[in-house]
């Protein structure tokens, strides 16, 4: 199994692990996870800027974010219960590593969006050219995404759901917060994810 492909494989065990702590049956309520990513594809364009008549400057670091997010849509939509994360991960794995690209960001990212709006499918591929065009790695997905997934658990273990959650601590909203921890840990350690968590407990408030 390449490096990539053992990646992924954690990232699919954490996105069923994180869909089913949001609701144990997620797999049969048919959860339009292909709407998810068209609606995060037209809130990232807002990030990047599309609007012609006013002058924009692209948020990178919030346009990566969205597509990390788009990326736990996409491996929801991937998982059906039948085939094994090892084959999921080397099918992504052989997507991811032929990227497809429209004329420029914006044009590819409507390629990814129409592929969830006309198929209700995740095209890897034009999420690899999304992924390229902005300059972001697989490792960069892949830290993204783990912190991601490990502070939506840390939110849901502190009362995400009953409203109970603080989420600014110290002057500063989870998600910097997130980005500090991640910056101080080695993201090959094998328990990175664990190491995340213990991290933000260390700085949360309640």
């Amino acid at each position: 199994m390449s490096a990539n492909s053992a990646k992924l494989v954690v990232m699919l065990e954490m996105q069923n692990a994180m869909n089913t702590k949001v609701h144990e049956q997620w797999f049969s309520q048919g959860f339009e996870w292909y709407r998810a990513i068209w609606v995060e594809c037209a809130e990232m364009l807002d990030h990047y800027g599309w609007k012609w008549w006013k002058k924009q400057t692209p948020d990178t670091e919030q346009v990566i974010l969205e597509l990390v997010d788009i990326f736990h849509f996409g491996l929801s939509l991937r998982i059906d219960g039948e085939t094994t994360y090892e084959a999921l991960a080397a099918q992504l794995d052989s997507e991811l590593s032929q990227p497809l690209y429209a004329e420029d960001f914006k044009a590819t990212l409507e390629v990814l969006a129409a592929s969830a709006v006309a198929d209700k499918t995740f095209n890897a591929a034009a999420f690899a050219g999304c992924m390229q065009q902005i300059g972001m790695s697989i490792d960069d997905l892949y830290r993204g995404y783990v912190g991601k997934n490990t502070l939506n658990f840390f939110r849901q273990d502190h009362g995400y759901k009953d409203g109970s959650y603080i989420k600014e601590w110290h002057g500063k909203e989870d998600n910097e917060h997130l980005v500090e921890v991640v910056k101080s840990l080695d993201t090959e350690h094998p328990d990175f994810a664990k190491l995340v968590y213990q991290g933000l407990q260390a700085r949360y408030p309640g």
